[in-house]
């Protein structure tokens, strides 16, 4: 015998027709929702993509140490136009028709190494007069920062045709000049203590002034006949150079970089100025904006390899040193200080060599400091103190060895790791003394800052305001 099921009641005509009705009832609410697809997580960005984000908005969003370069630009062309006028007596006896490195050994020296000079191109004493006085033209005018771009293209072009010209004249202070020279071809030097930036800071102050179609433009670009000029001769003198087939112009051989020639790199350059004129002049918006975060760009990457060849110069002087006996027993200063062509002081140099103590401190103290250098710059406290025995060091070899130009040239190199408040600093006791020898000026132009639209210093930072050069 079964026991009885229980009684099913009977479903309705309704609840035939609608069953889910009756189930959704015990749902909760969330499950009664409409169905849909679910939503993707969000996307988290990982550490290292936040840390590539901010290093490449820092490289783009503005061109860094403008004041650092400004004293390297200001440095190196005063250190080469010191040298220039120095020796402008023998300066054909150095680099022209009077050498005993005659023109054609030169030529033949250039075409096995390839380097460049615009001396080959004419065998005529005015062709060098020219060439010369360009050098010395272009060195100061980069040093007072008047068409910085220009200009540092010119002092390049002199630079490195004079030491090509005449290699076996100079010493590492002339290497440093050489290398340093194509370097700032791609710096934004101009930025601050220069005749550039004061004009862009004027023309700034003027633009909300003038209104209407000029508002839209760049102040630095709106009248700029000196500038267009100087592109339009610069041009014509390239090409008249280019058709007349000039030595060491060619397109894909013998240039600064590995298949780009001297012509192609000119004409890039004359090109590129000439473009950024028009960018700045006729189309604000996206086109100005492109080119200028790739100028910062450029500005950035030369200033890494600056700050990489300084850091290379020194870490190979220093190891070189320790293989050396000399440096190795402490007596290596010794011997160029009674060296009479090293020798400007006989009497300071003596004073020095016959203390056995001082020549092995300044020789131990030589290589410490050049070999630890390289592995303090990341470290503000020690960079600065090796620093400041570095600048000491080249002072040393300056008034010691009699060569001034090489130590100019090295503590310009260092320059780069300055830091930013100490050059402000400067630059606020420089116009402080300015405006007491010309008090009269200063009160007609009160906004004018030091140096002549400088931007801001940074000290608000979360990192103190200093970075690897300051």
């Amino acid at each position: 015998m079964t026991s009885p099921t229980p009684h099913q009641p009977q479903q309705t005509p309704s609840d035939q027709q609608a069953p889910h009705t009756t189930e959704s009832a015990d749902l909760p609410r969330q499950a009664r929702a409409p169905q849909t697809s679910p939503e993707p997580d969000v996307y988290r960005e990982t550490r290292i993509e936040r840390a590539i984000g901010r290093g490449f908005g820092l490289v783009t969003s503005r061109a860094l140490a403008p004041y650092q370069t400004a004293v390297i630009r200001i440095g190196f062309s005063a250190t080469w136009l010191l040298f220039l006028l120095r020796e402008w007596p023998h300066r054909g006896v150095l680099y022209g028709p009077d050498s005993p490195w005659n023109l054609d050994m030169a030529r033949r020296l250039l075409d096995g190494n390839h380097a460049f000079s615009v001396l080959p191109w004419s065998d005529s004493r005015g062709w060098f007069e020219c060439v010369y006085l360009m050098a010395v033209v272009a060195s100061a005018l980069l040093m007072l920062g008047w068409r910085t771009r220009t200009m540092s293209v010119l002092f390049m072009v002199g630079v490195i045709s004079l030491q090509n010209r005449s290699i076996f004249i100079g010493d590492g202070g002339d290497n440093v000049i050489h290398l340093m020279s194509m370097y700032l071809v791609l710096t934004r030097c101009g930025q601050v203590w220069s005749l550039d930036a004061r004009r862009a800071k004027r023309a700034a102050a003027a633009a909300p002034a003038a209104g209407g179609e000029e508002a839209g433009r760049a102040p630095a670009a709106s009248r700029d006949l000196p500038g267009v000029i100087l592109w339009a001769v610069l041009g014509l003198g390239l090409a008249a150079a280019q058709l007349q087939g000039s030595y060491g112009l060619g397109w894909s051989e013998g240039g600064p970089f590995p298949h780009i020639g001297w012509s192609l790199a000119l004409w890039g350059l004359w090109l590129v100025h000439g473009l950024w004129w028009a960018v700045q002049r006729y189309a604000p918006g996206e086109p100005r904006t492109v080119l200028d975060t790739l100028a910062k760009l450029a500005h950035n990457g030369a200033l890494l390899v600056i700050v990489v060849e300084v850091c290379l110069i020194y870490a190979t002087a220093g190891w070189y040193k320790i293989q050396g006996s000399r440096w190795q027993d402490g007596t290596a200063v010794y011997y160029p200080m009674h060296l009479d062509y090293f020798s400007p002081w006989p009497a300071l140099s003596e004073l020095l060599g016959s203390n056995g103590v001082m020549v092995m401190l300044i020789t131990y103290g030589t290589v410490m400091v050049q070999v630890a250098f390289p592995f303090t710059v990341f470290n503000r406290r020690l960079k600065n103190v090796l620093l400041v025995a570095m600048i000491c060091e080249h002072l040393s070899i300056a008034f010691l060895l009699g060569l001034p130009f090489f130590s100019l040239a090295m503590i310009t190199a260092d320059a780069v790791f300055l830091p930013t408040n100490f050059l402000t600093w400067v630059s606020a006791r420089l116009s402080g003394l300015r405006g007491r020898l010309f008090s009269r000026g200063a009160a007609a132009r009160p906004a004018d800052g030091a140096g002549g639209g400088e931007p801001e210093a940074r000290t608000g930072h979360g990192d103190g305001g200093h970075t690897l050069v300051g």
